[in-house]
């Protein structure tokens, strides 16, 4: 206690961390702000009312009505497998057999999901990550964030170095076909490799060192007091023994239930890959015509693998939630008040999706999204390649953090920059790699991103921990990317 506070008497209280729904709603209010004060001079845009402001979240649940509802189905998933005990002494079985070798976990994992991130763009569907990872990275001796950063991070800059994933190459590209502009599909996978490449070992590299400090010492860390606790409280071993000291073993059961939840990962990776997109036609075979419900795994959702969304995820986590339930030997109610449990625990995740996808509704509802876009784009024209890259850039910095979607920023804007970039005679490949790159960037620290904030919360650890710790690196990613694009614009 400092000389000042123990003269007055009073102990300082430690300085609370913003919530995520403070944050948020604070975005939803720049926004409304932003459209009042465009609208008085635009008649392209409407003046958020405060029927729009309120509505905005409420339509933004029900945008992101398939995510939340899958999350909580994980919420009683995560809580069937937690009650059977398999996850807690697995991670302890792991960490005793890793002994000095863990570290090369973090590359390893980061480089899966940046695989899954550059070819489906894998960035929501990580949010069920984020927890098991918090607890193997606690348990190695470092903190919940090495796991948060783990996969945000691995997943973030494969979507950045995307090559062929179809819902930000795939529909940027489409766009400029439907404009009538040429563009080598070669190139741009070459392109995204690159960016793949560079991004992925930056990012192992930085959470690799973070992770070194925070095991040499834990004041290194960047997590508050507070959450240091919940941590413990979390992911603590609780009988007080350490995981490396503790010689415990998986039961026959355990085993079984850890094999069903790895199946339940990996089957949901397969399923959210476009495989009909890359050839692949082995999961539609049975299909009637083009009637891919009749497709041999197509027999549990309807939609054969390849094709699944959230809809269809949930109801794969549902039935797995039921037979590990089953496999651990729970009785009826048991198993009904551990799921009901679980969900409980994600309401608030679900509701952070729900909020950050409102932000998006709102831009959309007053057309301050396409105004902007429509500007700058015209403000580009007629400027040299040095110049045009960076402002393009800056351009997609900005908006991305209002459309944190991929979908919808390529939607929205590859119409109007790619031909810009065409009529100025700049390469269209390079206009998509700044929109590549840009969003990328702001994918992996915008708080209208559902599943950062989802992610985050799932794993208690707040956003400001989070952008404190990532935004050197991001400010050096930033600078990298940029130098990329610029070259890229000049030579291509």
């Amino acid at each position: 206690m400092s000389d000042k506070a123990a003269a007055s008497g009073k102990e300082r209280k430690p300085r609370q961390m913003p919530s995520s729904f403070t944050i948020l709603f604070g975005c939803l209010l720049l926004v409304a702000i932003a459209s009042w004060v465009v609208s008085s001079f635009s008649p392209d845009v409407q003046a958020a009312t405060l029927g729009n402001f309120m509505a905005s979240p409420f339509l933004g649940f029900e945008s992101a009505m398939q995510v939340c509802v899958f999350i909580l189905v994980l919420g009683g998933f995560l809580g069937v497998v937690q009650k059977t005990g398999a996850l807690d002494t697995g991670i302890a079985v792991l960490v005793r057999k890793l002994g000095g070798n863990d570290l090369l976990l973090v590359p390893v994992l980061m480089l899966a999901f940046g695989i899954c991130g550059s070819t489906y763009g894998m960035l929501e569907e990580s949010v069920p990550f984020y927890l098991l990872l918090a607890s193997v990275t606690f348990a190695m001796g470092w903190d919940p964030l090495v796991g948060c950063m783990v996969v945000l991070m691995g997943c973030g800059l494969g979507v950045l170095g995307s090559t062929v994933n179809p819902f930000s190459t795939g529909l940027a590209l489409d766009a400029l076909k439907a404009a009538g502009i040429p563009y080598d599909q070669g190139l741009m996978i070459g392109i995204g490799l690159v960016m793949f490449a560079i991004a992925e070992i930056s990012g192992i590299i930085f959470v690799m060192r973070y992770a070194k400090r925070v095991r040499t010492d834990r004041a290194a860390s960047s997590l508050t007091p507070e959450e240091w606790e919940t941590a413990e409280r979390l992911y603590g071993d609780k009988d007080g023994d350490s995981a490396e000291d503790a010689h415990v073993e998986l039961s026959k059961i355990q085993k079984r239930v850890l094999v069903l939840f790895a199946l339940t990962f990996v089957v949901m990776i397969i399923g959210f890959i476009p495989w009909q997109t890359f050839g692949v036609g082995l999961f539609d075979i049975g299909a009637k015509g083009d009637d891919l419900s009749t497709a041999w795994s197509a027999l549990l959702t309807g939609l054969p693998l390849g094709q699944w969304y959230f809809t269809e995820c949930g109801i794969w986590f549902f039935t797995m939630t039921i037979i590990i339930g089953k496999v651990a030997g729970m009785q009826e109610k048991e198993l009904v008040d551990t799921i009901l449990h679980g969900c409980a625990d994600l309401v608030s995740v679900a509701l952070v999706v729900a909020v950050a996808r409102g932000v998006s509704v709102l831009m959309s509802i007053t057309g301050l999204d396409v105004w902007i876009l429509t500007n700058a784009a015209n403000a580009l024209a007629g400027i040299s390649a040095t110049v045009f890259a960076p402002l393009s850039y800056a351009l997609y910095f900005a908006l991305s953090f209002l459309i944190p979607s991929s979908t919808g920023m390529a939607t929205v804007s590859m119409p109007i920059m790619g031909p810009l970039a065409a009529s100025l005679g700049f390469a269209p490949e390079a206009m998509v790699a700044i929109y590549l790159a840009t969003h990328g960037v702001v994918a992996m620290i915008t708080p209208t991103c559902g599943s950062i904030m989802a992610g985050l919360e799932l794993a208690q650890v707040s956003y400001a921990t989070y952008i404190k710790t990532a935004a050197k690196f991001m400010v050096l990613l930033t600078v990298i990317t940029v130098s990329f694009v610029t070259v890229l614009m000049l030579v291509l």
